[in-house]
């Protein structure tokens, strides 16, 4: 099995996810990534609104200056990100919201 990772090259990821589940139990469920590719790495994406991105970003610390916003599908979804260090993993915030007609978000 040389070359595979093993589940508990995992840990520091599904430790982190576990203390923000023990931290923030009253913040929104986001969808979650992990991928053995990037074994340190935990990925909380929110399709709710960006007020649901802001939330968790406002909760773990990250200063609004690391937030970087782009458009995605043609101009028709805003996208926020931001990348912290929590509990020793490279936790990664990710916030998608639709564009309004006036250029704001939904």
């Amino acid at each position: 099995m040389t070359g595979t990772l093993a589940f508990d090259g995992l840990a520091v990821p599904l430790q982190a996810l576990r203390l923000l589940a023990v931290d923030f139990p009253h913040l929104p469920a986001p969808d979650i990534d992990l991928t053995r590719i990037y074994p340190d790495r935990l990925t909380l994406c929110f399709h709710d609104g960006l007020g649901v991105f802001e939330a968790w970003r406002e909760a773990l610390g990250v200063p609004p200056e690391a937030v970087t916003h782009t458009v995605q599908s043609g101009g028709s979804t805003h996208v926020l990100r931001a990348s912290t260090v929590y509990a020793g993993a490279t936790l990664h915030l990710r916030g998608y919201a639709d564009v309004e007609p006036d250029g704001g978000a939904a």
